[in-house]
């Protein structure tokens, strides 16, 4: 019996860009946002924010607590042991990786993750976003519709057998360099919009997502890849707006 359940990693420390969680959209923090389009995908059993223990992230488990949100604190640096741990604590399998930026995730594309690992029965998969497909042929999504589904087998494995920092931090760093000892899928977008940058790390990022929201969110609907797509097409002064910023530079040096 399998128990899908989304982990939403989140805290407050940002270089660029401190606090950027609970910065608003629409009257709304960010994380609630990403909570609740998480909450939108079929068959989720829960949805979980795994933050850290630190007094730092005390506004984010006071948030959580205050309005119904699940959440789970643990180490900082290694967030791999925060997923593992959190995925005991509520019993997770297979284990949906959100992370706290990706304000306009899309619950379609993770419903297509999702799917496609239960069907297919792989170790992990992931949406196709950015340099984060490097080596990759086909189409990629947005960096900003970052999502990954790893049975809680696989989860563990990694947790048990990974060891440098950078890929503690970065959690599926060590199988998606080593895919010859994982089995790893991949969902891809139906065109190239790699070139798109949707994940919240500078101003820039936050000032094109806080445009779309005001334009696209309304109570109780979530808008869609497609629909932001369009909207920017339209747009082309707020499809400017985070142009200097190239997508996932850090994690591309990682997987070299």
């Amino acid at each position: 019996m399998t128990r899908p359940v989304i982990i939403i990693q989140a805290r407050m420390h940002s270089t660029r860009l401190p606090g950027k969680v609970l910065l608003p959209l629409c009257g709304k923090p960010m994380l609630w946002h990403i909570v609740q389009r998480c909450r939108a995908v079929p068959g989720i059993a829960e949805v979980v924010v795994a933050t850290t223990d630190q007094p730092h992230d005390q506004a984010i488990r006071t948030y959580c607590t205050a309005n119904g949100i699940p959440w789970h604190g643990g180490s900082e640096p290694d967030v791999l042991d925060r997923y593992y741990q959190a995925a005991i604590s509520y019993e997770a399998d297979p284990v949906v990786r959100v992370t706290g930026d990706c304000a306009m995730i899309d619950p379609g594309v993770i419903a297509q993750v999702l799917r496609m690992h239960q069907q297919d029965s792989f170790d992990l998969v992931g949406a196709a976003t950015g340099a984060g497909a490097l080596r990759d042929t086909g189409y990629h999504f947005p960096d900003g519709i970052d999502v990954e589904c790893f049975t809680f087998a696989c989860l563990e494995r990694l947790w048990c057998e990974t060891h440098a920092p950078q890929d503690r931090e970065h959690v599926s760093t060590y199988a998606l360099r080593n895919s010859d000892l994982f089995d790893i899928g991949r969902v891809y977008a139906p065109a190239e919009y790699g070139v798109h940058r949707w994940v919240v790390d500078h101003p820039e990022d936050y000032a094109l997502v806080r445009a779309v929201y005001a334009a696209l969110w309304r109570p109780g609907s979530h808008f869609t890849m497609g629909e932001v797509l369009a909207y920017l097409a339209a747009h082309p002064d707020v499809y400017a707006l985070n142009r200097q910023h190239v997508g996932q530079e850090g994690y591309a040096a990682l997987m070299e």
